[in-house]
């Protein structure tokens, strides 16, 4: 059962009329309320695994280096030129230059950043997003949008929490598919007493957690369709200042939604920055997409800080591994897990921090070095979340949040 399903079930049975959406309503006291009772995390995916030896931790002068000369910040870590905006937003961020993980191939990579567990075919284990919107679900009964928003492409799935902690994804404009109304509320009132008969009868035929999960997902989705809050996803309604300030890009885009997604309550939230497997022509490509990045991540940092939600709001900036110190013959880098660097702030982590270090040519981490466990610990931590929890997987498994990894204790204070 996927929640594309449970859309197209309803698309064509159940959908209200423009105008019992709403989007034009305000959804500020509910939003200020979930606020108060609640951090978030936002999730600022580089798929395909960027190269952090030219971004977070430069190697000028050596072979390994690369063109791209480093800058002083507002921080104690000094990252690419190409990152200026960024340079200024350090005191809130920090830079994990110590990172060794185990995987580095896309897929397994992909799965065991988000998860903190390496893929096992007895078990899927729930990405950060769902034991995030799982954990805090009591604190965000109000919240009738989805707690877990991915935006601009997919993340990894709730493993065996189930599917009423799916990602449900949207473009970086917010556009929902299959939420559009069709029909007046009348006849969608009618049409969801015949589903709920069905439903009924498919429960009492049925039995384990699908026919459970079935309901959950579509009481969900209901209550998705007819919900003033999904205001949070319509980016028009920002002013030109603040789009400009984002940036005329997919990545830009998608973080001054994340940011109205924060506003309006949701837990955990992912935006997706691809096309960072950049085995040819690394240095040409990084001209377009680090400005890109730079763009979009300090005007989320600010804003955030601005409107009083940084402290509240984990920002965390990764993707599946690094890239090779060496550049191969066609000036790109290749994939590298053993030394790289991550980036994490805000939700009361000590931002402004170079945490850990790696060997002069960037080959190596010198002293501790820190896993997917760790980092997943940390947010969590961050987060409020208790690290003694434990789940319990479909084939009866034990298994302690976050990986049972230990916080990166220098982000702690």
């Amino acid at each position: 059962m996927t929640r594309r399903h449970f859309l197209d079930h309803l698309a064509g049975a159940a959908t209200l009329g423009t105008t019992a959406l709403a989007f034009g309503r305000t959804v500020e006291a509910a939003a200020a309320t979930l606020r108060r009772q609640h951090k978030s995390t936002v999730l600022l995916w580089m798929n395909g695994g960027p190269p952090t030896i030219d971004m977070w931790d430069l190697k000028p002068n050596t072979p390994t280096g690369g063109p791209l000369k480093p800058i002083a910040t507002t921080g104690e870590a000094l990252i690419s030129e190409r990152l200026p905006l960024l340079a200024k937003q350090m005191h809130h961020l920090s830079v994990v230059r110590s990172m060794s993980t185990r995987e580095a191939d896309h897929t397994r990579g992909r799965y065991y950043l988000h998860t903190g567990f390496v893929p096992n075919p007895n078990v899927v284990h729930p990405s950060y997003g769902s034991v995030i919107a799982q954990q805090t679900e009591s604190l965000v009964s109000g919240l009738e949008i989805p707690p877990f928003v991915s935006i601009g492409g997919s993340s990894e799935g709730p493993g065996f929490l189930g599917m009423a902690y799916a990602p449900f994804q949207v473009d970086e404009s917010g556009r929902v598919r299959d939420a559009q109304p069709l029909v007046e509320a009348e006849r969608l009132n009618e049409r969801l007493a015949l589903l709920a008969e069905i439903e009924g009868r498919f429960a009492k035929q049925r039995r384990g957690a699908a026919a459970g999960e079935h309901a959950k997902v579509l009481g969900k989705t209901v209550s998705l369709m007819r919900s003033d809050q999904m205001v949070a996803f319509d980016v028009d309604q920002e002013p030109s200042a603040a789009k400009e300030r984002y940036g005329d890009s997919g990545f830009g885009r998608g973080c001054l939604l994340a940011r109205r997604l924060v506003e309006a309550g949701v837990p955990f939230v992912e935006v997706d920055f691809g096309g960072w497997d950049l085995h040819a022509g690394c240095f040409d490509q990084l001209d377009q997409k680090l400005p890109q990045l730079d763009q979009g991540m300090s005007a989320l940092v600010e804003d955030l800080q601005e409107r009083g939600l940084l402290q509240d709001t984990v920002i965390l900036c990764m993707g599946e591994f690094g890239r090779t110190p060496r550049i191969n013959g066609d000036a790109g880098r290749d994939h590298y897990a053993r030394a790289w660097s991550a980036v994490v702030g805000g939700g009361g982590l000590q931002g402004g921090l170079a945490i850990g270090q790696t060997s002069a040519d960037g080959t190596a981490v010198e002293g501790e070095s820190h896993s997917s466990e760790d980092l997943m610990a940390t947010v969590c931590q961050a987060m409020g979340l208790s690290l003694d929890t434990k789940f319990t997987s479909l084939n009866g498994r034990p298994m302690k949040i976050a990986g049972g990894g230990t916080p990166i204790r220098q982000l702690l204070g």
